[in-house]
């Protein structure tokens, strides 16, 4: 964490201080067209000196009359960060850096590499943001709300260097919209992301992917209740797996119509095969010892399956529901494209591509990647509360358990 703080404070100091291209205005009344921001980017260098160098004591006034007030300053910094800590100074610092580049590129967009020194202050504050991912990885333990904080800061910087990268060199909004755009078009369609979100989701990922995982699971059943017909089903299983989603969907839309039960089949189709395989691979792993006590009991078949094998292969089921949780969602939206009603989000990112409104198609995109990460977090949920008791998550909890306490 120390290394990437002090090369991240050079960094970000030598970029404040580098001069601008001569065709430019000049970096000083560039920096200065956010005077606030330039404060607290320094206040950011002198932080991330006090993650880099924490020091107890700074030593007497020789040192300090000749390296002068920046000696002084550094050596002040290095006070604080034996005082608040490396972490709280490096978390410090990334939150007053960051202010800088998003203001001086709203007021000089497009100002490209005529201001190298911003560029190379960003790279500097991206590597104090990276000690700061660190820091909270490590800080996160397996059942903490802390978990999240490492995954969720990398998103924010995700956004954060998209922005400023956009605004700053000038991409035009038909190529790569940025984030702010995004936003605004989020807000301001919401009523009709709202509309697509319920055709798309709640109408056809939802009922396509209960009735596909819900016939593979009963298929699955069915094979290993009777075995020869896992020599003539799997077959054929492998075989509809392998179709495209590109090719059956127009097939659905003929027999189904071009509302959402059309969708609804084609999901079905995507989500049937990895239910039956994991079902049947899950249902196959059954502790020998635990198979030759229920026989001995004279446990009869369902018996033995409600009581033993299913929930043993409750992991490879919640396998199966993660995996068609996405698939569903990718084959409800390449579904739209060949037919659909007035809404969906397929069709809305057909029809606004067509109209040039990439902001409308990123913010299209956004809700349909947040649907489908909660869809998947929550099935996520519901796994952990029903395998709680299986060696694999049992295993997973003490490993993070062990590595607390090795912290």
């Amino acid at each position: 964490m120390r290394w990437l703080a002090g090369i991240g404070a050079t960094l970000m100091a030598i970029g404040l201080l580098l001069p601008a291209s001569p065709a430019s205005m000049g970096a000083p009344s560039v920096w200065l067209s956010a005077p606030s921001a330039l404060a607290c980017a320094w206040l950011a260098v002198l932080a991330a000196i006090a993650a880099a160098a924490p020091i107890a004591r700074p030593p007497g006034g020789p040192f300090a009359r000749l390296v002068g007030v920046v000696g002084a300053l550094v050596l002040a910094a290095g006070r604080i960060g034996r005082l608040v800590g490396g972490r709280v100074a490096l978390l410090g610092s990334l939150m007053l850096g960051a202010a800088l580049p998003l203001l001086v590129v709203a007021n000089h967009p497009a100002i490209g590499l005529s201001l190298p020194g911003l560029w190379l202050y960003l790279v500097g504050l991206a590597l104090v943001a990276w000690g700061s991912m660190e820091i909270l990885a490590e800080q996160a333990t397996g059942r903490g709300p802390l978990m999240l904080a490492a995954p969720l800061l990398f998103g924010i910087w995700l956004l954060y260097v998209w922005e400023v990268a956009v605004v700053g060199f000038g991409v035009p909004q038909i190529l790569l919209p940025a984030p702010h755009q995004i936003g605004h078009q989020l807000f301001s369609q919401a009523a009709l992301l709202w509309s697509d979100f319920h055709q798309t989701f709640l109408k056809a990922v939802l009922a396509g992917w209960a009735a596909g995982c819900g016939l593979g699971f009963l298929v699955a059943v069915l094979i290993d209740r009777v075995p020869f017909l896992q020599r003539g089903l799997l077959p054929l299983g492998n075989l509809v797996s392998a179709v495209p989603v590109v090719g059956v969907a127009p097939i659905m839309v003929m027999w189904f119509g071009f509302d959402w039960p059309s969708k609804a089949a084609v999901i079905v189709v995507m989500t049937f095969f990895p239910m039956l395989i994991n079902t049947i691979a899950g249902l196959a792993q059954v502790d020998a010892t635990g198979r030759d006590m229920m026989q001995a009991y004279g446990a009869s078949y369902w018996q033995t399956f409600f009581k033993l094998r299913l929930p043993s292969a409750l992991p490879f089921i919640f396998n199966a529901l993660k995996i068609n949780s996405t698939l569903a969602m990718i084959g409800a939206i390449v579904a739209e494209f060949f037919g659909s009603p007035i809404a969906g989000m397929g069709f809305r990112i057909s029809v606004e591509v067509a109209r040039m409104n990439v902001d409308v198609v990123w913010a299209t995109i956004a809700v349909a990647a947040l649907a489908g990460t909660l869809f998947y977090w929550l099935i996520a949920l519901l796994e952990r509360g029903l395998t709680f008791w299986h060696p694999s998550y049992r295993e997973w909890i003490q490993a993070n358990e062990r590595e607390a306490i090795h912290e």
